[in-house]
């Protein structure tokens, strides 16, 4: 096992044409990226073509990146871009999660509580009504758990600005949920209750960060 190295040295080295360098930065941030991508864009197929398509525009454009060890953040740029361009395709759909670690809604297994899928279904329909910007803050934060310092370069905002899409975010999140559970005290259906905890779920699962 060889330890790959930091993303500067991988950047340079690149740039000083060793090609196969590249491939050292492709694996250390293929997967972080991916997850992101099928979060925005709800299709696994569309999120591998947009990463690779990132990939390759990054590659192509190295010699700009004039800071390498911001190598992340803007070959993460490049890859933001792409999913908002996806987005504004005619087969844009809105994010269901299916596939993500963490929100991701699985068949029940032995001994999970039925509510809980119920709650993490509804977290995702409720997150799937966002806009961009604010769906793109809310994964950042509470999926991939980036600082807002960082979450800041990454979408090119101020730090003020990021801690504000992901505090609407998760206000949008909350009355979307609150709203489905007052649509069920006229016609309740069996498992009323469901809809209430999942905005206590999105609570819980956001650490109550601002």
């Amino acid at each position: 096992y060889v330890e790959s190295p930091p993303d500067a040295d991988a950047v340079q080295r690149v740039l000083d044409g060793h090609l196969e360098d590249f491939e050292h930065l492709v694996r250390r941030h293929q997967t972080r990226f991916y997850r992101f991508a099928l979060g925005m864009v709800d299709d696994p197929d569309a999120a591998r073509d947009l990463v690779q398509d990132a990939f390759v525009r990054a590659y192509t454009k190295l010699p700009s990146c004039h800071d390498p060890s911001q190598f992340q953040s803007w070959a993460f740029q490049i890859l933001r871009n792409r999913c908002r361009d996806h987005l504004k395709g005619p087969r844009r759909r809105h994010t269901s999660l299916e596939d993500v670690p963490t929100l991701a809604s699985e068949a029940p297994g032995p001994g999970e509580d039925l509510d809980l899928a119920e709650r993490r279904a509804l977290l995702r329909e409720a997150l799937g009504t966002l806009p961009v910007d604010h769906r793109e803050a809310f994964l950042l934060k509470h999926l991939h758990g980036h600082t807002y310092e960082e979450m800041a370069e990454m979408m090119d905002a101020s730090v003020s600005a990021t801690k504000m899409r992901v505090h609407r975010a998760r206000e949008r999140l909350r009355t979307y949920l609150e709203g489905e559970a007052l649509s069920d005290v006229t016609h309740p259906p069996p498992k009323s209750s469901s809809k209430v905890e999942a905005s206590h779920l999105l609570s819980t699962s956001t650490g109550g960060a601002r």
